[in-house]
């Protein structure tokens, strides 16, 4: 399984994100919220277009936007892997998959612990990813939500060859509840909150 650490919960993103660097995580994930979409403000463009020009990494963004194309064109950022929006967004979700892909970028659907998963069907032939919310959207440092195993099962049996990524509450122990089932683990605090970050995403790793 893959990790994408979250620099979400860090007091200093540049200091993590340099630190990162020098570590096997294979991805950094980017979260911005509007606070419109989610109760928070995070991870504006200008701060995430700053941030790409201190990584070695590729960039796994996931926009908690109502309006996420603006973001979107206005990225500077040369290492991108992907870009994630929500399902749950009332915009015109096959138009905005589609400029993701025109950029070069894997589309990806993000989804709420509480949606209904077979909103996704309709996307399937049109996305690579989904990030499946282990926990409500917004804030890191969570608690796990342990039903998350069998809902990215069903993920699986939808499709051999989507990419699944569970997002929220995870570590050494969480991380347990999806390793049959998932391509990558998004983890925030569990390694960000360690002195060395290497030490945490090897023990996830394992």
């Amino acid at each position: 399984m893959k990790i994408s650490t979250s620099i979400l919960s860090t007091n200093d993103r540049f200091k993590s994100i340099t630190k990162l660097n020098n570590t096997s995580t294979d991805y950094i994930h980017i979260d911005n919220m509007d606070n419109k979409f989610v109760p928070n403000y995070q991870l504006p463009i200008n701060e995430v277009n700053q941030l790409g020009e201190y990584t070695n990494k590729p960039f796994d963004i996931h926009l908690m936007n109502i309006d996420p194309e603006p973001f979107i064109n206005n990225l500077k950022v040369d290492n991108i892997i992907s870009i994630t929006i929500h399902i749950e967004i009332d915009k015109n979700i096959d138009k905005i998959l589609s400029l993701i892909k025109e950029k070069g970028y894997q589309a990806g659907l993000a989804i709420k612990p509480n949606t209904d998963l077979n909103l996704i069907d309709k996307y399937l032939n049109k996305i690579d990813k989904v990030i499946m919310m282990s926990v409500e959207p917004g804030f890191g440092g969570q608690k796990f939500i342990e039903n998350t195993a069998e809902k990215i099962k069903i993920l699986r049996e939808k499709s051999k060859d989507l990419i699944i990524e569970v997002d929220g509450g995870i570590n050494n122990e969480t991380i347990n509840y999806i390793k049959d089932y998932a391509d990558i683990a998004v983890v925030g605090s569990y390694i960000t909150n360690k002195e060395n970050y290497e030490e945490a995403i090897n023990n996830l790793k394992k």
